[in-house]
């Protein structure tokens, strides 16, 4: 089997930054095995798969090196960079399929807007492997559905943290969010995943479905801007709009080629 694949970055308008994904067509779908097994071999975060269903619509799903993963915002904005760049998509919103419903993508100007669920956090007591994997107390900790969000008190505290990557790896749920105000953004974050065998993603579109209701109640706006601390960093604009999140980003293309598998 010969298959396309494109490599965008995401959350960056340039390339070695923001959050790398892997785009691959397919005209109908393998068995999940293959799929899988593809994404471990490139590596990245996420790989991305979709199959058309009409003009402007497919099915897409995104995987791990080492799981599939119900919600992903950098690799939806790399997949719908593929179709509206490369591959001649004209009619804006596209809409995907996906296993968080049906998800709708736009272009918006140079930028790429992602219409994802809003998923607020609550109040919640951290556990003991979540404070031991951070090593140091967040001021507030609150728990989504699927995600802690951590609280700090400075841009400095998110940046300096080295976590236990063991110890995070103990907690359920297995994903953190880590976020403080911004000094020349509405906020930062940074975001850990060891239970999708990601200890650290670079820029995490799903997690703004969290950190924008968050900030958007705290600052009193329904428009931010956020940037992800990590050592690629990232910039995303979003807006809440009920019970929807807004994301928006630059994609930048790296690589275009061929899988033999």
């Amino acid at each position: 089997m010969d298959l396309p694949i494109y490599w965008v970055d995401a959350f960056t308008d340039r390339v070695f930054r923001g959050n790398p994904a892997a785009v691959v067509p397919l005209e109908s779908w393998p068995e999940d095995a293959l799929l899988q097994s593809i994404a471990n071999q490139n590596g990245l975060s996420e790989t991305a798969y979709f199959v058309r269903t009409g003009p402007s619509r497919a099915q897409l799903r995104w995987f791990t090196p080492e799981v599939e993963v119900d919600l992903c915002g950098h690799a939806t904005l790399a997949t719908a960079h593929v179709l509206f760049s490369e591959l001649g998509q004209t009619e804006s919103p596209f809409v995907f399929d996906t296993k968080s419903g049906p998800l709708s993508v736009a272009r918006r100007g140079p930028m790429i807007e992602l219409d994802f669920p809003s998923r607020p956090a609550q109040p919640a007591e951290p556990t003991g492997d979540l404070l031991r994997g951070l090593r140091r107390k967040p001021e507030q900790v609150l728990l989504s559905e699927r995600m802690w969000l951590c609280v700090y008190g400075s841009p400095d505290d998110v940046i300096g943290l080295a976590p236990d990557h063991a110890a995070l790896a103990l907690t359920v749920p297995g994903r953190v969010i880590v976020t403080a105000p911004g000094r020349d953004c509405d906020f930062v974050s940074r975001f850990f995943a060891p239970d999708a065998g990601v200890p650290e993603d670079p820029v995490t579109g799903s997690a703004h479905c969290t950190l924008a209701p968050y900030w958007a109640d705290r600052l009193g706006k329904t428009r931010l801007h956020a940037r992800q601390v990590s050592r690629r960093s990232g910039e995303l604009w979003c807006e809440l709009a009920g019970s929807r999140v807004r994301i928006a980003g630059y994609g930048s293309p790296y690589l275009r080629g061929r899988i033999a598998v």
